[in-house]
């Protein structure tokens, strides 16, 4: 009985820890795939002067473990003279539900990052 209980309260840590654990990992993982998004329209802003309005115009799928915890879109900024390009990370699934302090990650073309949720860019990114 005793080795019942200390197996119980090992889980009640673990589990949590675990789950936070999972939780980071799958938005580094987004957060990989942003910084690479941004770099390829900057070699594309190079090659075409100008950016590239979505992910297929730079001929580019969004990888397969991150696919199934965020929704990736590049976006053109308007009503700027100067061209610019924003770069989200919407969360889906068990990462929406689980990553409130984080929610949706963004990147622009000047590398400024930012965040939705409850603890902003600093604590995301």
């Amino acid at each position: 009985m005793i080795t019942v209980a200390i197996i119980g309260i090992l889980a009640a840590v673990a589990y949590p820890s675990y789950t936070n654990y999972i939780i980071r990992s799958n938005r580094s993982a987004a957060q990989g795939v942003m910084l690479e998004l941004s770099n390829l329209q900057q070699r594309h802003l190079l090659d075409a002067r100008t950016y590239a309005a979505n992910l297929a115009a730079l001929n580019w799928t969004v990888p397969e473990n991150v696919q199934s915890n965020y929704t990736i879109a590049a976006a053109l900024k308007t009503g700027t003279t100067l061209p610019g390009f924003t770069i989200t990370a919407t969360p889906i699934g068990n990462q929406l539900a689980r990553d409130t302090a984080c929610a949706t990650l963004s990147i622009d073309e000047a590398g400024a990052k930012s965040a939705s949720g409850t603890s902003g860019a600093p604590g995301c990114w």
